[in-house]
């Protein structure tokens, strides 16, 4: 694990080799819903339908919105996901206007609890760990069968452009309604945020996390195009809840816990004075991704 500082505004990169770590998705006990984002326009929302996907909740199945206690011992890292439902939606451009406004779909373990979306930037767990960062389309819903985990949410920070090698910003970055980057209700693009990102570099893939105290979608890109990216997409926003992340060490029978960021431990669970790490000991509302440190293959 690699970690990065920049002065005059805290922006914070954590790496992961994954080759060393696997990746997995959980949903929260409560976020992401599945039923209507409150986004959508009102013609491409289907009344007789109680979602999207034709479904209200995910239930009979549990959310538990934290790990299995038999992945305790191996986690090394986790992090908050994605936007809640009742933002994960576009109420401007095309994807607004096609697949009920193009929500932000996501898959644990196999299940496709919401559509994935073409068009959408979607991280990517395969059967046998394989972790891809991409925009999805038509033709990936045939890979299917063999996703265990996938996340979107919004569309492209970096992406490759078209007919070339080059890795650019993606097309939407400075569009604040088409983009659905959130911010503020002036427009005002520029706050705390956090990306994900996919760096390949002496034959290794890292799976990059960055937090930026303070960024714009294009600045965002700039930071990860100049760390060799070769995607990036957002992941949630606004406040330390919402871009939480957290690395662990085990000392005997105990898990320690470091937070990125002086602050993200306040929404940690406590019992007799001892913490107990969000997502890890403690269930949580929200959705969020984990690395397992992996054992001898």
């Amino acid at each position: 694990m690699k970690l990065g500082h920049v002065e005059r505004f805290q922006r914070r990169n954590v790496a992961f080799d994954l080759q060393r770590f696997d990746l997995g998705f959980r949903v929260g006990t409560d976020h992401p819903r599945v039923g209507w984002s409150d986004m959508v326009v009102p013609a491409v929302r289907d009344e007789t339908l109680t979602g999207p996907d034709g479904i209200e909740t995910i239930e009979p199945l549990v959310r538990t919105g934290m790990l299995s206690p038999m992945e305790r011992s191996r986690v090394a890292a986790t992090f908050t996901g994605g936007f809640k439902r009742a933002h994960g939606a576009f109420r401007w451009s095309n994807l607004a206007t096609t697949e009920h406004g193009s929500h932000y779909g996501f898959v644990e373990n196999g299940v496709v609890l919401s559509k994935l979306q073409p068009g959408l930037a979607t991280v990517i767990v395969f059967d046998d760990g394989r972790v891809d960062l991409k925009t999805w389309t038509e033709q990936d819903n045939a890979n299917l069968p063999r996703i265990r985990h996938a996340r979107q949410n919004g569309v492209a920070i970096l992406e490759r452009d078209l007919g070339s090698p080059r890795v650019v910003a993606g097309s939407r970055v400075r569009d604040w309604g088409p983009g659905n980057w959130s911010g503020s209700a002036d427009r005002k693009l520029r706050t705390l945020r956090a990306g994900l990102c996919l760096q390949e570099a002496q034959g290794k893939q890292f799976l990059v996390y960055g937090y930026f105290s303070s960024a714009t979608p294009s600045s965002m890109a700039r930071v990860f195009q100049a760390g060799g990216c070769r995607y990036a997409m957002l992941l949630d926003m606004n406040a330390l809840e919402h871009t939480y992340m957290a690395v662990y060490r085990t000392q005997g029978s105990r898990l320690l816990t470091e937070h990125l960021i002086d602050g993200m431990g306040v929404v940690d669970g406590s019992r007799d004075g001892q913490p107990l790490p969000r997502f890890v000991s403690v269930a949580d509302n929200r959705d969020f991704f984990y690395l397992l440190r992996r054992g001898p293959r």
